[in-house]
């Protein structure tokens, strides 16, 4: 017997699609930007402070992205639901791809899940996401807009006892030209800012970057922020207006004349 559909009527769609068309180059993704968890998950056990801590979304992304659409006159594709339920930036089966367990915190829901309900949560919340993402970057080209891919993330000021230093992350794999670009008009800001730290894109733990940015040659950037600088409004609004200058600077160098 084939299993019910995981996602029903009262969930929310995978994933929110802001200014489709927009004419800037920019086009901005947060794999991590909601927290939502089926209803037939029963919020996977958790209390809803677990998922409220970093390990269910990535606190301050979704605004922040927002934010920055909105500046930048841009399109957005931000994930509806927790990394907790399925990582949209992990590989389909990769480890963490449904975490059994993530900073110390259990998810049972995720241990008993069957082969068949993780196939769910890919077919329903993973794949119509990144599938969105695939239709807009096959639209610009179609019409000749370029584009420059920009993954929105935000990370913990502190993790597994060790403080981090720095304000924003630049991350990269292959493609360095736009993170090296970015990373000095972050600094003169004086900003600290991580050369593939605290983390750095690969193959194996990422997604969005090499399949999305890498496969199709996109100029590309996966952005780190420290949480507790955009957990709430006026952050965001800070960031969100910091990010749109330089970008808007370092545009032209990095799109047809």
């Amino acid at each position: 017997m084939a299993e019910a559909s995981l996602l029903g009527p009262e969930d929310p769609p995978a994933f929110a699609l802001i200014s489709e068309g927009a004419p800037s180059p920019f086009l901005l993704i947060a794999d991590h930007a909601g927290q939502a968890v089926p209803a037939a998950l029963d919020r996977l056990g958790l209390a809803q402070a677990e998922l409220d801590r970093h390990i269910g979304w990535d606190i301050g992304v979704a605004g922040t992205t927002r934010k920055l659409a909105a500046l930048l006159d841009a399109t957005a594709v931000l994930q509806t639901y927790s990394r907790l339920v399925i990582d949209c930036n992990r590989p389909p089966g990769a480890p963490g791809s449904i975490a059994a367990v993530s900073d110390g915190t259990d998810i049972a829901a995720n241990v008993a899940a069957s082969e068949a309900q993780r196939a769910q949560r890919v077919a329903e919340i993973f794949a119509p996401y990144h599938a969105c993402i695939g239709a807009q970057l096959d639209a610009r080209a179609a019409r000749g807009q370029p584009t420059i891919l920009i993954a929105m993330h935000s990370f913990t000021p502190v993790y597994a006892g060790i403080v981090r230093p720095w304000q924003a992350g630049v991350l990269y794999q292959r493609d360095a030209r736009f993170a090296m670009a970015l990373k000095p008009l972050l600094e003169a800001e004086g900003l600290v800012v991580g050369d593939n730290e605290p983390y750095a894109v690969s193959d194996a733990t990422d997604y969005a970057i090499p399949v999305h940015g890498e496969r199709r040659g996109l100029v590309h950037l996966e952005l780190e922020i420290r949480q507790d600088l955009i957990a709430h409004e006026e952050g965001q609004a800070a960031w969100a207006a910091r990010l749109a200058r330089l970008f808007s600077d370092l545009a032209t160098d990095f799109t047809p004349a």
